[in-house]
This record gives C-alpha cells, structure tokens and sequence, in this order.
C-alpha cells in the first residue's frame, strides 16, 4: 500500500473503508464546481471506483490519496490526474474536507509530499493546478508552496447560473 508519513499527516491509498467518506464528499454540492460533478453517485459506484483504486498511474492516469492525521482520521483527498509521462507533467488537486483543520498546515504538508513525489519518484518535469480565482485560500496555499501563476482561464467554470474564472498555476522541477 503507497504510503507517506509526514510530521502533522500521513497520505495513504484509498482503502475499502473510505467508502462512507468518499461517498459523502463525492455527494457534497459545494464542491461539485470544483471536480465537475453534475448528478449524485450512489454507493454502489463508489464500491466500484474504491475496488479499481489500486490500478497504477501509468495505467489510469490518476492517482488519488487519503489525507489523515497521524492517528488515522481521513481529513481530506490529494489528487494527481492528467498524468502525462511523455511531457512529464501532472495535474494536482486537494480537498480538506474537514474544515477545522483547514489553515493548519494540512494542505502545505499534503501538497509538498505530493509534489516531492512527483518530481523524485514519477519522474515529471512540472506539477500544474487549477484554482477557482475566487478561493483566497487555495491561491495563498499554492503561491505559497512555490507555485506560479501562469493564466487565467476566463469563464472556465459555469455553476450557479454564473461563469468563474480559473488560475493555472505550475511549478517546474528545476
């Protein structure tokens, strides 16, 4: 089982008693705008998705890791997806879901041991990711971590009756 051990977090793969939360988070419309959600997933397609979570990256392009604390509580969900090992470059995304322990390191852990895996292991030349020009905190967390701002996606985003624009940001491996 892939797993990394920081100092306030752990990053582990998903595991068949991650249902409930997956379920859960999945099924939050607040965050729907975000993973492109459109509609409810049932239980039964969690299972399903839970059950082929252990293919390689290299086989389905993603990978998705639980964050939790050290004493094993899932606070959140890291993501890498468009894996592209020909251009060497991979897309990110995090959600901490548990909103007290936002703001507390958590997502600069997370996306540091992510990104560290990326570069040394995966080999990839550049992380990207996308951030809705709204969220203050996901631009403070990225901008932060080394990350640069590279484009706006105007419009990107339509939830809400309304069109959002959305930052690229990338940080290269130099």
């Amino acid at each position: 089982m892939l797993s990394f051990k920081g100092e306030r977090i752990c990053l582990r793969a998903l595991e068949p008693k991650d249902l409930d939360f997956l379920y859960n988070l999945e099924n939050d419309p607040e965050i729907w705008e975000i993973s492109g959600t459109t509609a409810p997933y049932s239980k039964h397609v969690m299972q399903l998705y839970l059950e082929n979570a252990h293919r390689d990256i290299y086989e389905v392009k993603q990978l998705r890791l639980c964050i939790c604390d050290l004493n094993g509580t899932v606070l959140g969900l890291i993501d890498l997806f468009d894996f592209d090992p020909k251009n060497l470059r991979v897309g990110m995304g995090i959600i901490v879901n548990r909103k007290m322990y936002r703001n507390k390191g958590v997502g600069t852990e997370a996306i540091g041991m992510l990104t560290n895996y990326a570069f040394s292991v995966l080999g990839m030349r550049q992380v990207y990711a996308n951030v809705l020009e709204e969220n203050a905190p996901g631009i403070h967390l990225f901008t932060k971590l080394g990350f640069k701002k590279v484009g706006i996606k105007k419009d990107w985003i339509y939830a809400n009756g309304t069109f959002k624009n959305e930052i690229l940001f990338q940080k290269i491996n130099s």
